[in-house]
């Protein structure tokens, strides 16, 4: 495996660096960011939205740490009605007000976007499924219908290879150095993406957003954190919920999502074979999302 260099070739590459031949030269990255808006909560919070489509039903879309709206927006590409995309605290141009915060703070966060949208259903992906498992404890008929992308952590917390990760992504971050940023980046995309020119768009627009808005401090805290202090607070949520896995995905363990899914009464559990599903079966996981919500 050839290894990985930044920056990338002035037309994006690769040219005889990267795969051979046979190597992947296709593929989509996150959409870009159109214009946002900025809302104030009822907790004080400003949080950064984006609402596209129209009509009900609303659903409201939380994304990964470190991630935000342009890495969420494909999810809801086939999904009907309007669809609400936000940073949570910390992300993008919402607020960071003080930290060390918890998962109680991002479910808060999670619930004010609902709410001022008339969301009544729910995505979340990795923290944002984190997020949405804490707000249902507190509120367990908030929402008709839930999705689970990658749920990373239930009531335990994370691994050392996810803290380290997380960790070495707000170094690089704070450190402002491309490169640096670049190197853990590119760690989410699977080997044989990276070096082509759908990995070098990938990992632009998301080493543009990063440099440009940074992460707050606040976020180091949360992978020593754990949404829940026991799954079986879950089994009261009654609402058709889909929680989405994958084997071998060391940052988000497929444990989680079995042991999510059997907490929740009236779930379905899908588990794909390999990571990087967004970039291998990206068409499957964007009809098997709209097809739950839109059914």
């Amino acid at each position: 495996m050839r290894g990985f260099r930044w920056p990338p070739p002035p037309d994006g590459g690769p040219r005889t660096w990267g795969p051979g031949p046979g190597g992947p030269r296709t593929g989509r990255p996150a959409l870009p960011e159109p214009e946002t808006e900025l809302v104030t909560t009822p907790h004080g919070v400003r949080l950064e939205r984006l609402v596209t489509g129209v009509g009900d039903p609303v659903t409201v879309f939380a994304h990964g740490l470190g991630n935000g709206i342009a890495t969420t927006r494909p999810f809801g590409s086939g999904v009907n009605g309007r669809k609400v995309f936000f940073q949570f605290r910390g992300h993008g141009r919402s607020d960071a007000p003080a930290g060390p915060w918890s998962y109680l703070d991002l479910a808060r966060d999670l619930r004010a976007i609902a709410d001022l949208s008339g969301a009544t259903r729910a995505f979340g992906a990795s923290l944002g499924a984190g997020a949405l498992s804490r707000l249902l404890v507190e509120s367990p008929d908030r929402f008709d219908k839930l999705v689970f992308f990658l749920p990373a952590v239930l009531d335990q917390p994370r691994g050392p290879v996810a803290r380290e990760r997380v960790a070495d992504l707000l170094a690089a971050v704070e450190s402002g150095d491309a490169s640096a940023v670049a190197d853990v980046v590119s760690l989410e995309l699977p080997s044989a993406i990276r070096n082509t020119p759908a990995g070098w768009a990938y990992l632009r627009q998301r080493l543009d957003q990063l440099l440009r808005d940074g992460l707050a401090d606040g976020l180091a805290a949360l992978p020593e954190q754990a949404p829940l202090r026991d799954a079986t607070a879950l089994a009261v949520v009654t609402a058709p919920a889909l929680v989405i896995g994958c084997a071998g995905d060391d940052l988000h363990p497929v444990e989680v999502a079995e042991r999510l899914a059997a907490a929740l009464p009236n779930s379905t559990l899908h588990v794909y074979d390999r990571p990087g599903v967004l970039w291998s079966d990206r068409a499957d996981l964007r009809e098997r999302i709209s097809g739950f919500l839109n059914e």
